[in-house]
Order: structure tokens, then sequence, then C-alpha cells
């Protein structure tokens, strides 16, 4: 399988979130870019998550429908014709991070998926949920993983 470059103008891999991400900044997504997505891809799908959460794994930012020919997204941009989806706050679209004060770093992981069809998840799709639709289906991904510590 094909692997896909994902990077991010705000921070480099395994490096601090700034705060202006993050739910106590101003809550914007992060911009991000991306190559090697595979010809065949029918749509994008970004999927951001912490695994360091206490109650498990928490959804920050699940966008699927996102153009297969695009090229990144800005900060706090959602592409026409994309859908974000429930974060693990109950909102639409990006929920930045929010650990627990006093706990170490958490790891945010940030994947973008190539897939070969338009994908279909419910509202309250669980991380688990997820990853057996998007791990399964994609031809590609990506990933880049940032740090943020309250």
């Amino acid at each position: 399988m094909a692997g896909i470059e994902l990077k991010s103008a705000a921070f480099t891999d395994h490096a601090v979130i700034p705060r202006r991400y993050a739910k106590e900044g101003d809550d914007l997504s992060p911009p991000l870019t991306w190559s090697g997505v595979p010809g065949d891809a029918a749509e994008l799908a970004v999927l951001c998550e912490d695994p360091d959460a206490p109650s498990g794994t928490f959804v920050h930012w699940l966008v699927t429908g996102i153009d297969p020919h695009s090229d990144g997204l800005d900060t706090g941009e959602t592409k026409p014709g994309s859908r974000a989806h429930r974060n693990g706050y109950g909102g639409r679209g990006w929920g930045g991070p929010n650990p627990p004060a006093g706990d170490k770093a958490h790891r945010y992981f940030f994947r973008l998926y190539a897939l070969p069809a338009p994908v279909s998840l419910p509202d309250d799709a669980t991380a688990d949920d997820i990853h057996g639709v998007l791990d399964r289906q994609q031809l590609a991904s990506g990933t880049l993983v940032g740090l943020y510590q309250r």
C-alpha cells in the first residue's frame, strides 16, 4: 500500500500543536497539506484523534467527502462538498485538544485516508467504528502526530 505524505505548516511530526488550535485557544483546525494521493482515489477523509484520553480514544475531527484532487486544508477550512462529522464534544467539525490539566502531553493523530469510493458513517460513530470502515477500505493513508499539554 502506498503512503501519503501529510504535513502541517503549524507544527512538525511529533512536535507541539500551537495553542491557537486548542480548545483553550482559537479552536481552529490546523492547516494540512498532502501529496502522494493515488490517482484512483474517489474521496479523501481526514481524522484526528487522541488515544491518550482518559475515557478512551477521543475523536477530535472527522471529515469525509474531500475532493481527492485537493492538496490540503487551510486553517479552519472545510472544503465544499465535504462532510464534517460529529466530534467527541458533540459538535460538528474540529474540536481542539483539551487534555486534563497536569496530564503528560497527549498525542493527536491526524490521518488522511484515500478511499476508492464514498464512505458512509453514522453520526454517532465511535473511533473503532471509524477505523473499521476507513482502515479496511483505504487505498493509502498518511499520518502526522502532534502533541499537546495543559
